[in-house]
């Protein structure tokens, strides 16, 4: 693998950043800090969307500009980002100059070429969708599905992009390609949704959304969301019309954009049509996530729940992001709903952070330090049946993240936790030192201290603080890729010293322990 290439949906800034644009942040950075682990060359793609009549309408009601609130708005974006261990290689704004002068160049482009023409049209559009709506895609209100409000009657004339002169290339890319569509069962949505497909307005007129990029030649009209907000993933990377850079070859196709369900249709068919009319290559995955429900209800300003990204690791005090980038990426099965709540979330990091993962490495230096001063021997034996165990994990642990099945892969570490500890438990280390057999004793401990160091790479892309914490114990390196670890044959401790007692502490203290939940709860 000579690249990875992946993308978050950016994020519209007309507010600040929730636990639903969290969990899509974290559930890239996982895949990214996975494959970090299988090549050397990882682009992870995320940004903001900054144009539009919501931006517009939001700054005017702060008596602010709408550039000074997507400042304000990206950076507490960017900041979110940063608390919770999110290391993206770039951020895109689509204000940033280079952005918006390439897309007035592709706009202009698909003009020329007769992808684009104007024409006049009256429809029903919501400004929470930034489109025109179907009247069959309204409730029986007549309500927009997503945002429970009556679209408005637009009239305009605009620039509309020939979408349905690529339906049929759509439809036959979806269906000879399995994998395209991630998860699955998500194609046969966006199959539905091409039968009725139509052409799709690509600008504005400036008398109803000025706050936009301007279209060459027509002062008039603004370009409209979609070739603005789309080409993000290929003007990050260095396309342009004119000349393909160098970075833009090496990147492009993107591997897989990860985005929420409820744009999925934007990604599969509008933006497919627009890289088919610029004659690039398609995407090789798109992996369309569920939603982030808050004790079972779908987050709402008029309910109050509404969590920020940083809220619970303030709440609960943690020093890390670890436990909460780990509820949040194993929420939900593939392209399913997950929930957040905080009974839950304490259960769940308790359990296997800090009971299973996090006590057994602990014990098991601790019995090392008691037993043997520390130190590895050479006379010690890994046992065969649990190294195999370990190497068919991470084997398992990859097919999963190339499915994109992240909470499943999370669920293989935690299973081959749960064997170690079982393993421990039925051989009794403790008995076996008692009746010094303390080369069996030893071969206890040198097995268990092994699995962990395959542990600690498997868990990093989820908790990688806490990975961190544990190779250091282990004197283990990190950077191993996962090839490497899933060789039966490797051992990654060194025989000799390992660790002194006063060195040995808990890798996650528990979230409701005196020294780790500090903070009364709000």
């Amino acid at each position: 693998m000579e690249k990875y290439y992946l993308t978050t949906a950016i994020d519209y800034v007309n507010g600040k950043p929730h636990i639903g644009h969290a969990y899509e942040k974290i559930l890239t950075d996982v895949i990214a800090r996975h494959y970090s682990q299988r090549c050397d060359d990882v682009y992870f793609l995320t940004g903001t969307d900054e144009h539009g009549v919501k931006i517009q309408k939001t700054a005017a009601a702060q008596g602010i500009t709408p550039k000074e609130l997507c400042d304000m708005n990206a950076q507490s974006f960017k900041d979110a980002w940063k608390a919770l261990d999110v290391d993206y290689t770039k951020f895109i704004r689509t204000t940033d100059d280079y952005h918006e002068a390439v897309v007035q160049k592709i706009f202009k482009k698909l003009v020329e070429q007769g992808d684009i023409y104007k024409h006049s049209y009256e429809g029903w559009y919501c400004s929470g969708c930034e489109c025109f709506l179907n009247p069959k895609d309204l409730t029986e209100d007549g309500l927009c599905p997503d945002h429970l409000k009556k679209p408005e009657i637009v009239s305009e004339e605009n620039y509309f992009f020939k979408l349905t002169k690529y339906k049929d290339a759509i439809i036959k890319h979806i269906k000879e390609n399995p994998t395209f569509i991630v998860p699955a069962f998500r194609a046969n949505e966006v199959l539905n949704q091409l039968e009725d497909i139509q052409d799709i307005s690509v600008s504005r007129s400036k008398s109803n959304v000025s706050w936009g990029v301007d279209v060459l030649d027509d002062p008039e009209q603004v370009i409209y969301v979609w070739i603005d907000a789309l080409s993000n993933y290929i003007t990050a990377i260095g396309y342009d019309v004119d000349n393909e850079s160098d970075e833009f070859k090496k990147y492009w196709p993107v591997d897989v954009h990860v985005i929420g369900k409820d744009i999925l249709k934007f990604h599969s068919i509008y933006w497919i049509g627009i890289l088919m009319a610029l004659g690039l290559p398609l995407p090789k995955h798109i992996f369309a996530h569920g939603w982030i429900t808050i004790d079972e209800s779908k987050m709402s300003k008029s309910l109050g729940n509404v969590i920020s990204p940083t809220s619970v690791i303030e709440n609960y005090n943690l020093e890390t992001p670890d436990a909460f980038r780990y509820y949040m990426a194993t929420s939900a099965a593939c392209g399913r709903d997950g929930n957040y709540s905080d009974d839950d979330f304490k259960e769940k990091v308790n359990a296997h952070l800090a009971n299973s993962m996090g006590n057994l490495l602990n014990r098991t230096l601790s019995m090392l330090v008691k037993y043997f001063d520390g130190e590895i021997k050479e006379e010690f034996v890994v046992n065969p049946e649990l190294k195999k165990l370990a190497a068919n994990t991470v084997s398992f642990v990859k097919t999963h993240f190339d499915n994109f099945e992240i909470a499943e892969a999370a669920h293989e570490i935690m299973t081959l936790v749960d064997a170690t500890n079982k393993y421990v438990t039925d051989n009794a280390p403790w008995t076996l030192a008692k009746e010094e057999k303390m080369t069996e004793c030893g071969s206890v401990l040198r097995t268990v201290l092994e699995i962990m160091c395959t542990v600690s790479s498997l868990i990093y892309p989820f908790c990688p603080n806490i990975a961190r914490a544990m190779s250091t114990q282990l004197g283990y390196n990190l950077s191993v890729p996962l090839d490497e670890v899933a060789n039966i044959e490797y051992n990654a401790l060194k025989i000799g010293k390992l660790i002194e007692k006063e060195d040995i502490k808990p890798v996650f203290l528990r979230v409701d322990s005196e020294f780790a939940d500090k903070s009364s709860k709000k």
